[in-house]
């Protein structure tokens, strides 16, 4: 049974790899000024974050969660208050990079500083969101249900992060 709900949960995550927007390589006449490749990768970010992500977790989850009719009705008004805040953190996070993106080619010590330091603000503001919304979780499902969505978001997030973080210049 452990190892059906792995392979389950393997499957699925290939699935939104597979489905989650990249940026399209495509390869062209001529090289692309860092200029232009901060800004397709920014424009790459914004996709990310604000593309239809939203509907591919929701299917995801619906599958590995396994919910019963009252486990539904509980759980996706909790989660969409959820995501409504993560959209928050999400903002503060894309405003960073669109900072990032802007002085990139000009990056002084103090800038690199404050982005750093934002940048470790804004996903301390996401463990602390999950960690929230956790306990919301464990109040309208059992607590190893709560867990198994909590690991699910886990995954997720993760694979969107490295998406992004894979399509960020890094800093020189």
């Amino acid at each position: 049974m452990m190892r059906s709900a792995l392979l389950h949960t393997g499957t699925a995550l290939t699935l939104a790899v597979c489905l989650c927007p990249r940026p399209v390589l495509a390869q062209a006449p001529k090289v692309a000024s860092p200029s232009d490749t901060r800004e397709a990768n920014l424009r790459a970010y914004v996709e990310l974050l604000r593309s239809d992500v939203r509907s591919q977790r929701v299917a995801i989850i619906t599958e590995l969660m396994g919910f019963t009719e009252a486990e539904d009705a509980a759980f996706w008004p909790v989660y969409r208050e959820y995501e409504t805040e993560l959209g928050k953190v999400n903002d503060d996070r894309l405003a960073l990079v669109k900072e990032y993106a802007a002085s990139y080619g000009t990056l002084t010590d103090a800038v690199a500083d404050r982005l750093a330091r934002g940048a470790l603000d804004v996903e301390a503001r996401r463990n602390a969101l999950k960690a929230r919304y956790y306990d919301r979780f464990k109040s309208v499902l059992s607590p190893t249900a709560a867990a198994r969505f909590l690991q699910i978001e886990n995954q997720m997030l993760l694979i969107l992060d490295l998406q992004i973080a894979a399509s960020l210049p890094i800093v020189q």
